[in-house]
């Protein structure tokens, strides 16, 4: 039986943090310097919210995802933009020529992988020589980490730089958005947030977290069908190291060249 991923995925009209906002802004942000006049597929794209933002300077972006009911989001949002193709297929099968792509992204999705290693080597075959793969996940040895269901695996820095290093020589890492250690308020709320997840108290659907992020952060944004600069601040990844584990930030971003 397939997976019902739409519960836990982000879709355009959920309420979301300003924080959720920038994560993603800043994943597409990150992922559009690589993509100037470049043939790019997004792996596991959701609704899409940022193919379009990479189709402003990419030949072509092919987003694609199992779930082809979140799928519909994109494929009526872009409908008729002729550089931006939807597709329904599996991270573990990709169905495309080797050496189709000049980047492939996965961005928060390795952890739903039974075979996230199957994924890294479909990767490296459909990437042209000097292709480029860009992964994003939560880091799961921030302080506050809360698994999503239906997830296999998290990684850390370095199983992340293993996982990927298996078939692509010069792999560099990334960290984003560093834990809030400081203040009484966000101790506070690392308390609270700790709590909850050790007594299995967060919701597990997004709309179900949308009540709890009510209570702690207020008002929040409405997540649009396609990210735009100026929706908020950009704060670019910050190097990190592959060998050790790292607990200064939530994010970990991942740049392979084939």
């Amino acid at each position: 039986m397939a997976m019902d991923y739409s519960t836990v995925t982000e879709l355009p009209g959920n309420k979301i943090t300003s924080e959720q906002l920038a994560r993603l802004y800043q994943r597409y942000r990150f992922a559009q310097q690589f993509c100037t006049e470049k043939e790019v597929m997004e792996v596991a794209c959701g609704a899409g919210m940022g193919l379009g933002y990479l189709a402003k300077v990419a030949k072509k972006v092919i987003g694609g995802d199992i779930d082809k009911e979140i799928l519909k989001y994109a494929l009526k949002h872009y409908e008729g933009r002729d550089k931006i193709e939807i597709r329904e297929f599996d991270a573990q099968n990709l169905p495309f020529e080797d050496k189709s792509f000049d980047v492939v992204i996965f961005y928060e999705a390795i952890y739903y992988l039974a075979k996230p290693e199957k994924f890294v080597s479909e990767a490296h075959r459909v990437l042209k020589d000097n292709g480029v793969l860009l992964i994003c996940t939560v880091n799961k040895d921030w302080a506050d980490f809360n698994p999503s269901p239906y997830s296999k695996k998290y990684f850390s820095a370095p199983e992340l730089y293993s996982l990927i290093n298996q078939r692509f020589s010069k792999v560099e890492l990334f960290g984003a958005f560093p834990t809030p250690n400081n203040g009484i308020k966000n101790k506070f709320l690392s308390s609270v947030k700790r709590t909850a997840v050790n007594f299995n108290l967060i919701p597990k659907t997004m709309k179900g977290k949308e009540i709890f992020k009510r209570v702690f952060f207020g008002k929040l944004l409405t997540l649009p069908s396609e990210i735009e600069d100026g929706q908020v601040e950009y704060s670019p990844p910050v190097a990190i190291s592959s060998d050790q584990p790292n607990y200064q930030y939530i994010v970990l971003f991942s740049e392979a060249h084939a």
